[in-house]
């Protein structure tokens, strides 16, 4: 496999920050936009030149009237030039470059993706050690505007395969995402100072949104997010546990009958395992150890689920299941050869095809590469399976759906590839692309304005920043809420 000289990353689960613990798996960074910049390696000009070239790529594709992708390109280009030492920024050019970024912010329609958005640039400032009042100041106030926006988003406004099973998931997972650029910026105490208690009135959205799935799955991350910020008593500490809530909602999901409905066909216990587990890094989170077994044995129910879904699906959720159990003490107890476990997540890389559907095998491969390197297994991935991933794009072309959705696998493998130090790839012309690079192709058989791929096409944005944002000092791995965070069960 091609690899820089500069050591990698991680080489096991130990040497993962608080950060990457809590928002581990790429679904949170690529869909949500949570968690960017993890693992930053220093400034590297080839990688800012690539990121770069790929923007440019999308703006002779996407209109400057795309907002999201302006802002990611803007915020992007300072992050850059902040982390570049050849650059000497001074306050006056880095206040005109934040002006540019939140007026592209300012000028995205939909509120939910504003909220991202300007959760994003808060948090790209925390992780740079750039001067607040560049954004708190007498003539604005970016973090409460944003803050605010968060009631402007209605109930089931996703199109998708899901509609009416998401109520109130696309504000919850907002509040999510703001909550926590609200804390690294130092500013949590705004969440229950003022006139709103906004931790209160998050935890009430959990109750609005009706299929236990993405109550499990969006709830786990709210949740973990209040303990980090230490709202603990918002949780359980009055008349409601919360978290005991979500986790009986998803034991009713078989009385309730609102399965989630996948692109492309899953099976009914890949439905269930999902959201247990993202709950178990919350009940890691929590520190308290009870609510394993609190009305069922959960980690045996994690371990019956797994044992029913497929290889494939399996690629998905091992990452989610081994994270869980060390961020909860019990990954020796409950995989006690984690060797062989890893190993047979991995079993589909070399024969799984990454282009026969862009969600279940398409997302399939960077999990396996996530996976590999988190556990310090590396080894098992080959130079012939990353051949295959990053030549698998053309066969997303056999369905009109997996053409829209085809920057959702590719934001996955930007992502990884960039950890591994394997992102060249992507960027070298080879035949299967005639004569172009994988980038430059997938950005050349987008619609026209992206227009049906829609939101899909901001993971691709999210992927660049965040490949930005890796580029900053190696010192500021993690901001200072990260920092003074435990998982207290794994102590």
């Amino acid at each position: 496999m091609d690899r820089p000289s500069s050591v990698l990353p991680v080489a096991g689960l130990a040497d993962l920050t608080t950060e990457s613990r809590m928002i581990a798996t790429p679904w949170s960074r690529m869909v949500r936009g949570i968690g960017l910049g993890q693992y930053p390696i220093g400034y590297d000009p080839a990688a800012a030149r690539r990121i770069r070239h790929t923007f440019d790529l999308l703006a002779a594709k996407v209109p400057p009237s795309n907002s999201y992708t302006l802002f990611a390109r803007r915020l992007a280009d300072l992050i850059l030039n902040v982390a570049d030492p050849a650059v000497d920024l001074s306050r006056t050019d880095t206040g005109a470059a934040v002006g540019s970024i939140v007026d592209a912010v300012r000028a995205e329609e939909n509120p939910y993706h504003r909220v991202t958005a300007g959760s994003i640039l808060m948090d790209a400032f925390a992780k740079l050690g750039l001067d607040r009042t560049l954004l708190v100041n007498e003539w604005m106030d970016f973090p409460a505007e944003i803050l605010a926006t968060t009631d402007q988003i209605r109930p089931d406004r996703i199109e998708d395969e899901n509609q009416g099973r998401h109520g109130d998931y696309e504000r919850l997972s907002a509040c999510t995402a703001v909550f926590l650029a609200l804390g690294q910026l130092g500013l949590a105490d705004r969440l229950v100072t003022g006139e709103r208690d906004h931790v209160r009135e998050s935890l009430e959205l959990l109750d609005r949104i009706p299929a236990p799935f993405f109550r499990g799955r969006g709830g786990s991350m709210l949740l973990s997010v209040l303990f980090l910020l230490g709202y603990d008593s918002h949780v359980f500490g009055g008349p409601r546990d919360h978290l005991k809530e979500v986790l009986d909602y998803l034991d009713r999901a078989d009385e309730l009958n609102l399965p989630p409905a996948f692109p492309q066909p899953m099976t009914e216990a890949f439905g269930k395992i999902y959201p247990l587990l993202t709950m178990l890094n919350a009940v890691a989170a929590s520190g308290r150890a009870e609510y394993l077994t609190d009305g069922k044995d959960r980690l045996a129910e994690a371990k019956e689920l797994l044992g029913r879904i497929d290889p494939v699906e399996r690629t998905h959720m091992g990452l989610y299941y081994l994270v869980a159990l060390h961020n909860l003490g019990r990954l020796s107890a409950e995989v006690p050869d984690l060797d062989a476990f890893v190993e047979d997540v991995l079993g589909p890389w070399d024969h799984a095809d990454p282009g026969a559907n862009f969600f279940r095998n398409g997302i399939a491969y960077p999990y396996m590469i996530e996976t590999a390197m988190l556990t310090g297994r590396l080894d098992l991935i080959t130079g012939r399976g990353l051949d295959r991933l990053v030549h698998s794009y053309p066969g997303l072309d056999r369905t009109d759906l997996d053409r829209a959705n085809r920057p959702y696998p590719f934001s996955y493998t930007l992502n990884m590839l960039g950890e591994i130090g394997a992102a060249d790839r992507l960027y070298t012309p080879s035949d299967t692309y005639g004569g172009r690079s994988a980038v430059a192709w997938v950005v050349d058989h987008l619609s026209d304005g992206g227009r049906e791929e829609g939101s899909r096409l901001y993971m691709l944005d999210h992927a660049l920043v965040s490949y930005a944002l890796r580029l900053r000092d190696r010192e500021r791995a993690e901001t200072e809420v990260f920092r003074n965070f435990r998982f207290r069960l794994a102590s």
